[in-house]
């Protein structure tokens, strides 16, 4: 596809409502394609970027990780933590205008806790979840359960999004059919051309919070008053759509890319999330041959985390190693098991290690998604390593919503599953055992991948019942050297991604990408 061609016929479908009360839209480009629209479906970073802007939540995340009310007017905590009492903010509506009430909250709990990890220890911990009018709730714990705030107001994997109780009665495991949240903007779904174009207005009905916005906290003010995601077929149309004015901010632009964008007369680069993202390498624990721990452990012996990273950036200013299974700079990181490892490789030890195993020559698929920056290039170095170390390998391409689809098959490679992908973490789905996906052992019920382990599961346990902080970052040292004794997936770094922005926008807010608080000069 001509770059020109492109532009212009997104420029086309644009112009009928490019022009609103406030200006022109706020054009956004994200580096991959927005193909998966419910919040609660999918982790991936972008469907969590779309949920935020159109869907609200119970508590807000401030920039120091405390949660603080967001829809809730406020909450009362009774019997020592054993009742949670949570009052709605007066005046919410959804962008049908129906009212937000409080049976819809609690439908909207228990269908995201269905999906999420920290979702399903919370309700696992409740007693009872009811609606007592329009505007309360009330958790009736089990036991004392002082993380409830945190959990309702966690950032990451799987946002816990309030949406109309005739939504949330959707099977958790299949996708709603509209997309209606009670957030600063609304998804204009007539205007939605997959894998070209998404759409957002702001809501008129949203009434923010009467303080400063502070990263999922506080008060979303939607200035700009149209936004249009945009996708572009690769990074260089991205580019020129940047440099041109024809787009104003990129998320994840390719490094390459960076310097010539620095030059760009009218934009600046800007790494807006320090916390990062952590490349990883998941493994299959079903199917041969990385349903053995031994070969997942020889396998995990030869990752060269510098190799990974430098293949994504040659500019070591926005990558880090080594790295364990939390994010450096969170107060669970730990060194514990990364003394000698990450390392240079010993190929042959590997090669030895696999065979004694027991690898008989199994096809190792592995999942490329070629439109992912970062992805992409960690497939082809898995796919390059695996082979030196004598495994049968089957590289298959495929855009990212493929591969996102593909990976739920538990099936084995020669009926359409897989053996290993690569994914890229936001460092925020794994700030700590509660939330990250990666730190269960829970089997069929665990992320893509489903390892057993019960050691796993023990620790995460003791952690969420820890008396303090020294206590759970001891345990999670403990946890990090059994998760490389299980070896489910492989940590390949950690990477800082820029953003290209036209010097007319103003406004954002450090962290992911979030559209309110955003002005257009």
């Amino acid at each position: 596809m001509k770059r020109r061609h492109f532009l212009a016929g997104t420029a086309a479908l644009a112009a009928p409502r490019l022009a609103t009360a406030a200006g022109r839209a706020l054009r956004f480009i994200h580096y991959v394609d927005l193909a998966i629209l419910d919040p609660m479906i999918n982790t991936a970073t972008q469907t969590r970027t779309h949920g935020y802007a159109v869907f609200d939540t119970l508590y807000g995340m401030d920039s120091q990780y405390r949660p603080r009310p967001q829809m809730l007017e406020g909450d009362l905590a009774e019997d020592d933590g054993r009742v949670w009492t949570l009052t709605l903010r007066p005046g919410l509506r959804f962008h049908d205008g129906e009212p937000v009430l409080a049976r819809d909250v609690v439908a909207s709990v228990r269908r995201w806790a269905a999906r999420d990890e920290f979702g399903e220890t919370l309700m696992e911990a409740t007693d009872s979840l009811e609606a007592l009018d329009d505007r309360r709730l009330r958790f009736r714990m089990k036991h004392r359960f002082s993380l409830l705030p945190d959990a309702l107001g966690k950032l990451a994997p799987t946002m816990p999004a309030i949406m109309p109780a005739r939504l949330a009665a959707t099977d958790p495991t299949k996708p709603v059919a509209e997309i209606i949240g009670s957030g600063p903007y609304r998804f204009v779904a007539g205007e939605r051309v997959p894998g070209a174009r998404n759409v957002y207005e702001a809501f008129a009905g949203y009434v923010p919070r009467d303080e400063p916005a502070d990263l999922t906290a506080g008060g979303k003010r939607a200035w700009v008053q149209r936004v249009e995601w945009l996708t572009m077929p690769d990074a260089a149309t991205a580019a020129a759509a940047i440099q041109s004015g024809e787009a104003d901010w990129w998320e994840g632009l390719t490094p390459d890319l960076a310097p010539l964008l620095r030059r760009a007369r009218d934009v600046r680069v800007e790494i807006l999330d320090r916390t990062g993202v952590m490349p990883i390498l998941r493994f299959n624990c079903l199917q041969k041959p990385f349903d053995n721990a031994a070969i997942r452990r020889a396998v995990l012996s030869v990752i060269e985390q510098r190799a990974f990273v430098s293949a994504y950036a040659s500019d070591p200013t926005v990558w880090n190693v080594p790295v364990g299974i939390f994010p450096p700079g969170l107060p669970m990181a730990n060194d514990a098991g990364l003394a000698g490892r990450f390392g240079t490789p010993d190929l042959a030890a590997a090669r030895q290690a696999v065979l004694a195993a027991g690898y008989a020559g199994e096809r190792v698929v592995v999942m490329n998604p070629t439109d992912h920056p970062v992805n992409t290039v960690m497939a082809q170095v898995t796919a390059d390593l695996f082979s030196k170390i004598g495994l049968k390998v089957d590289l298959v391409s495929m855009d990212a919503g493929t591969m996102f689809q593909r990976r739920t098959n538990r099936a084995d490679v020669d009926h359409g599953g897989w053996s290993c992908f690569p994914s890229m973490i936001n460092a925020m789905d794994s700030s700590d055992p509660a939330v990250s996906f990666l730190t269960r052992g829970n089997g069929a019920k665990a992320w893509y991948g489903w390892p057993t382990s019960p050691e796993v599961e023990r620790l995460r346990e003791a952690w969420l019942a820890a008396p303090d902080l020294a206590e759970r970052q001891r345990l999670c040292r403990d946890l990090q050297s059994q998760i490389f004794t299980d070896a489910p997936y492989a940590p390949l770094g950690q990477i800082f991604q820029p953003n290209a922005i036209r010097q007319s926008v103003t406004g954002i807010l450090p962290g992911f990408p979030k559209f309110w608080n955003v002005k257009l000069g």
